[in-house]
């Protein structure tokens, strides 16, 4: 008889096969401290594993662009003083041994990083845990557990897979991965939907579930892992996997197209980005331009603000990637969850609302000017905008178009090339830019809904807390009446508006927020494909209409039920 565990989808799809079923080394760490005649022993001891790891990492041979992503973040976060700092004031101060510094050093960052409310900030964590735990077993003197030598083809059931661990797979023979940790911006996830295999990850306790060679179904399409499935469950699947192949055939010739309606509506199907790894994958899928590029991650994955260069290096290549496709390049974002470890935020009670993106910035005038300088330059090498986030006033925009128009009389004094018509336009995100939007869009050229921040400020619901998760919706008719009036004020003014939330890569929201009258769809590049797929097969008018009838449902498990049926 079979047996059926849910999951989080994190690459979907559908297979079937032989679980390897992968189990890392125990590792103990040291707990007796140490005198002090041996603290510059286990100084030592502790450079020679991060400098060992190092050249490890160095060596490393890549089969994807993901990998490569993921060795060089680990290459600068190992690099990085700041670490290794840490790890020896413990040993000096504290007289821990090295496995106890390192060991107490990365229990600390992972967990302050775990605090943090953006899922794909959360995945520094999973980089710090693994470098730490990589560095043990150098310090310990254990060669880890490898996915190296795989016998045949196999679905990986794990507690949890590394960006090591999935960096030194042998990719050749493997289905799929079912993991107990991780969530859907995992390395384990980035990799799985780059090698367009299932995966189902966060399941709990899989990995105790199965045994090493156990025949198993994933089926990432709804979350379930199917372990000793029937004949009957065998054949069915089978099937679907038939079926599956077709359409991923069938949407990787469309991802390229024009997103169209039938009835000649065009509109845009860009991505979200937070670095140019991100950009690679993004083309590749197929991407009209960027929607969202996340700036705050050039700093928080450095050790200083970094400079008018080195920003502008970034943003150059970012345009010339794109070749004319639209850039939108948000300025820095920080602030609320995010921090940086050089410089120190005022303690808050509700950093949330608190000292944070435009906010920083314009009390910050100097940062801000050197990041627009970085893009403005950069906007001589393709078509990049500005967009501001967390307005709330319209003062907060004049401020900020004053400091850009400084920097272009600085630019024509240097004879420094430049787009002089360069877009400018604000995230709507707070319900002050909901109710003010009549007025804001006479000083922007644009607006990008930011849907993640809006339907949580709009309904007072922390999205991060699991207690009240389930009336955190993008359904809610609060946040869709809120979504139409910002589209039409902007298209009043003859101006557009997209939106750069995870909503906007909600693929069963395709056909609604295209009735809604959204102009550019921007979210993560595996949804690309489905979403211009949906446009290119709906009719405008028709899905107009619907999206009205839903603006006088009161409730939002109806609107729900009524918006996936109308998928079907």
């Amino acid at each position: 008889m079979s047996s059926t565990y849910e999951g989080i989808i994190a690459s979907n799809g559908i297979t079937m096969g032989n679980v390897y079923l992968f189990k890392k080394n125990e590792i103990t760490v040291d707990s007796e401290l140490i005198s002090a005649e041996n603290v510059e022993f286990e100084q030592q001891k502790l450079k020679k594993a991060m400098s060992d790891y190092k050249k490890e990492l160095e060596n490393r041979t890549f089969s994807t662009k993901e990998e490569e992503e993921i060795t060089n973040a680990h290459k600068e976060l190992i690099s990085d003083p700041y670490l290794y700092d840490t790890i020896t004031t413990k040993i000096v101060t504290e007289l821990n041994n090295a496995q106890m510094a390192l060991k107490s050093t990365i229990d600390e960052m992972v967990s302050t990083i775990e605090l943090l409310d953006d899922e794909y900030l959360k995945e520094r964590a999973t980089d710090y845990k693994d470098i730490g735990e990589q560095i043990l077993y150098k310090l310990k003197g254990i060669k880890p557990a490898s996915l190296s030598n795989l016998p045949e083809d196999v679905i990986i059931v794990s507690k949890e897979l590394t960006p090591s661990d999935t960096s030194t797979m042998d990719k050749t023979k493997v289905l799929g991965f079912a993991t107990d940790l991780g969530a859907k911006t995992s390395h384990t996830s980035i990799i799985a939907q780059t090698m367009g295999i299932p995966a189902i990850v966060g399941m709990s306790n899989i990995s105790e579930k199965v045994n090493d060679g156990d025949f198993v179904i994933i089926d990432a399409n709804v979350g379930n892992v199917i372990v000793s499935p029937t004949e009957e469950e065998k054949e069915e699947y089978r099937s679907l996997i038939k079926e599956q192949k077709e359409e991923k055939d069938r949407l990787e010739k469309i991802k390229n197209k024009v997103a169209k309606t039938i009835d000649g509506c065009e509109k845009e199907v860009s991505a979200n980005i937070g670095n140019l790894e991100d950009l690679d994958i993004a083309i590749n899928s197929g991407c009209d331009g960027v929607g969202l590029f996340r700036t705050e991650f050039l700093y928080m994955e450095n050790s200083h603000f970094p400079t008018e260069e080195e920003q502008f290096e970034v943003y150059k290549q970012a345009a010339l990637k794109l070749d004319g496709k639209p850039l939108i390049i948000r300025t820095l974002d920080i602030g609320g969850d995010k921090n940086l470890k050089y410089f120190d935020f005022p303690k808050e009670d509700n950093p949330f609302l608190g000292f944070r993106a435009i906010r920083f910035c314009l009390k910050k005038p100097g940062i801000f000017r050197t990041q627009l300088k970085a893009i403005l330059r950069a906007s001589a090498f393709g078509k990049v905008r500005i967009m501001f986030p967390m307005v709330i006033n319209v003062s907060e925009i004049i401020e900020s178009k004053k400091i850009i128009e400084d920097i272009k009389k600085e630019l024509d004094d240097a004879n420094i090339s430049y787009d002089k018509n360069i877009e400018v336009g604000i995230m709507v995100e707070t319900p002050s830019s909901v109710v003010m939007a009549d007025q804001f869009i006479k000083y922007v050229d644009f607006f990008s809904i930011g849907t993640n921040d809006l339907t949580q400020y709009l309904l007072a619901v922390d999205r991060g807390n699991e207690n009240i998760s389930y009336l955190y919706s993008n359904y809610n008719p609060a946040v869709l009446r809120a979504i139409k009036h910002i589209i039409k004020v902007s298209h009043d003014a003859g101006k557009w508006t997209g939106m750069c939330g995870s909503f906007a890569s909600d693929t069963k929201a395709t056909k609604l927020l295209l009735g809604l009258g959204l102009d550019e769809f921007s979210g993560a590049a595996g949804k690309i494909s489905k979403v211009k797929d949906t446009i290119l097969n709906s009719n405008y008018e028709e899905e107009k209409e619907f999206s009205d009838s839903l603006l006088n449902i009161e409730d939002v498990e109806e609107i729900e039920k009524i918006v996936f049926k109308h998928n079907k």
